[in-house]
C-alpha cells in the first residue's frame, strides 16, 4: 500500500501542481486571519492549544479545555474542524509531491529511499487524528476520558516525529537534486 502511495506521489509531482497548493496554502493562510477574527473570542486569549504541545499528558488537556470555557470551547470545535482540517490536507500535499519532486531529481527510481517520499503523508496523517481526538476531549467535556486524552498526545508526538524526519528528508532532496542539476533522474541501462 506504501509503495502504490509513493507511486502516485510520484505521479503526480509536477511543479505547476506544486505551485497551485503552495499558492492555495498562501489564500488560505491570509483568509486564516479573517477565520480567526470570526472565531476569536476573549476566553482564548493566552490559552494554550494543544495541537501546539509535542507532548502533555491527560491532566494538562483536561485543564487546558476547561480553561477555554463555554465559548471558547464553541469556538475552539470549529477551529478544529475547520482550519485544522483544511490546512493539514493542504500542507500534506505540498510537502509529500515537493519532496517527490526532489527525490525524482535525486535519486534514480530503482532507489529504495525513493519510498521516503511517503513520510509527509503519515505527519499529516497523525495531525488529522490529533484533531480529532482534540475535537473530541472538547465535545465530550466535561466527560475526562483518559484514552482519549492519551491517544491525542501519542499522535501530537507522532505529527511532530515525521515533522520534523521531513526536514532533513527536504534538505537530502533538494542537495541532490541540486547536484543533478534538477534533472529527472533515470533508471540506469543494463550492462552501463
Amino acid at each position: 500500500m506504501l509503495s502504490k502511495l509513493s507511486d502516485r506521489l510520484y505521479a503526480w509531482a509536477k511543479g505547476w501542481l506544486i505551485l497551485s497548493i503552495l499558492a492555495g496554502i498562501v489564500l488560505f493562510l491570509g483568509a486564516t486571519e479573517a477565520l480567526f477574527q470570526v472565531f476569536s473570542h476573549p476566553a482564548l486569549a493566552g490559552k494554550v492549544s494543544l495541537d501546539s504541545l509535542f507532548f502533555y499528558t491527560p491532566e494538562t488537556a483536561f485543564s487546558a479545555v476547561a480553561s477555554y470555557g463555554d465559548a471558547g470551547r464553541a469556538r475552539m470545535i470549529w477551529i478544529h474542524l475547520v482550519w485544522d482540517f483544511f490546512f493539514p490536507v493542504l500542507y500534506t500535499a505540498f510537502v509529500s509531491l515537493l519532496v517527490s519532486w526532489l527525490f525524482q531529481r535525486g535519486f534514480k527510481p530503482g532507489s529504495k529511499l525513493r519510498k521516503l517520499n511517503v513520510v509527509a503523508v503519515g505527519a499529516g496523517c497523525f495531525d488529522l487524528l490529533e484533531n480529532i481526538g482534540i475535537s473530541a476531549m472538547i465535545l465530550i467535556y466535561p466527560a475526562r476520558l483518559a484514552v482519549v486524552a492519551w491517544l491525542s498526545t501519542i499522535f501530537s508526538a507522532g505529527k511532530g516525529i515525521f515533522g520534523v524526519a521531513l526536514c532533513p528528508l527536504l534538505l537530502i532532496g533538494l542537495v541532490l537534486a541540486a547536484m543533478n542539476r534538477f534533472r529527472v533522474q533515470q533508471q540506469a541501462a543494463i550492462g552501463s
